[in-house]
């Protein structure tokens, strides 16, 4: 079965590719059958995940996976949340995003800048399943006062792991890929894939 990637990113392509092997799953990009992208317009993580996989299964006429991911703050409510893609506006670049967080919390304490990364995923089977497969990861942590490491993307040098002592762009590889929201996501959404009759 052909499950498309509602993503261009060859990186998490291969990442999630790889989690998923042994299902019986040909994971391809969505740019491979010309989908684009579209308006991430829900309020959490879970909508815009599943508006991202529809597109891609309507779009391309296969099953479809979509995540979505960002960091969440405690001291500010949970923001950017949804919105850390475009934190500092539509078509951010990852620095602008980083610069714009580390400035919003400057005047907060260690004891104040415990935050989250989040990642929900979405397996649809067709563009109308009424049954998506959800799967998410939490990953806690602490926002650092400045970037460390050159690993990584988007909020990873700012993200402090405590148990590792270092920011998230300082872990290898494949550490973070066991720590991580989205290793996590991936392990629990190919658990309920291999319990699910429909994706076997």
């Amino acid at each position: 079965m052909e499950l498309v990637l509602a993503s261009g990113n060859a990186g998490k392509l291969r990442e999630i590719a790889a989690m998923l092997d042994g299902l019986s799953l040909t994971v391809r990009a969505q740019s491979d059958f010309n989908v684009g992208s579209v308006a991430e317009t829900g309020t959490t993580f879970v909508e815009n995940a599943i508006i991202k996989a529809r597109h891609a299964a309507r779009m391309s006429g296969r099953p479809a996976l979509a995540d979505d991911s960002g960091i969440a703050v405690d001291a500010l409510g949970g923001a950017p949340g949804v919105f850390s893609a475009r934190y500092a506006g539509e078509g951010a670049s990852d620095e602008a995003n980083l610069r714009k967080l580390l400035d919003v919390t400057a005047h907060l304490p260690d004891a104040e800048r415990g935050c989250r990364f989040v990642c929900v995923m979405v397996a649809m089977r067709d563009a109308d399943d009424p049954l998506p497969v959800i799967a998410t990861g939490l990953w806690p942590g602490r926002l650092l006062h400045a970037p460390r490491g050159t690993g990584g993307f988007g909020y990873d040098p700012i993200f402090l792991v405590p148990e590792a002592g270092c920011s998230s762009a300082e872990l290898e590889p494949a550490l973070k890929n066991r720590l991580s929201h989205r290793g996590q996501a991936l392990r629990s959404l190919r658990a309920l894939l291999k319990q699910a009759d429909a994706w076997r």
